[in-house]
């Protein structure tokens, strides 16, 4: 995808703040209010930016813990592969979910209240969830960096 420089920098400030005035973006990007809001909706039409959120602190709202899920599968035939996707996407606590190459198949952020509400997703829900073999878990003690913004390249 084609960015200039003016677009890199609009998206970089608005990763920062996704509520900054039109007024303010186009001062710091040096441009028009008219180019810059032009430019924003043209990223929103392209997709580049993909949506508006607020991101809430985990400790806050109750939430403080963050477990990582290792889980294999016991077939990896794409109506498998589907019927997991379908069925973890419906857990709120799984915060992310990929698939994976390597020894294991999907790997998943949880978010949870503490051991005993990890254990109660675990049991009732991550096990339960369509071909799973196997479950590996870890607590993260510490979050060292967490990142919402992509590393946007100033170049051209």
């Amino acid at each position: 995808m084609d960015l200039d420089r003016a677009d890199r920098a609009i998206l970089a400030f608005l990763q920062q703040d996704g509520r900054l005035p039109n007024v303010s973006l186009a001062a710091r990007v040096n441009l028009s209010e008219s180019a810059c809001l032009r430019r924003v909706r043209a990223l929103e039409e392209r997709g580049v930016i993909d949506h508006y959120v607020a991101l809430l602190n985990q400790s806050a709202v109750g939430l403080p813990d963050s477990v990582v899920v290792e889980v294999s599968l016991t077939r990896e035939q794409q109506e498998d592969l589907d019927a997991f996707e379908n069925a973890v996407r419906k857990l709120p606590e799984v915060m992310e979910c990929y698939l994976m190459s390597g020894e294991y198949d999907y790997l998943l952020r949880v978010v949870v209240a503490n051991t005993a509400d990890y254990e109660r997703i675990h049991r009732e829900y991550i096990t339960r969830l369509p071909g799973v073999a196997r479950v590996r878990s870890s607590f993260a003690l510490r979050t060292v960096t967490k990142r919402t913004d992509l590393p946007i390249s100033q170049k051209n």
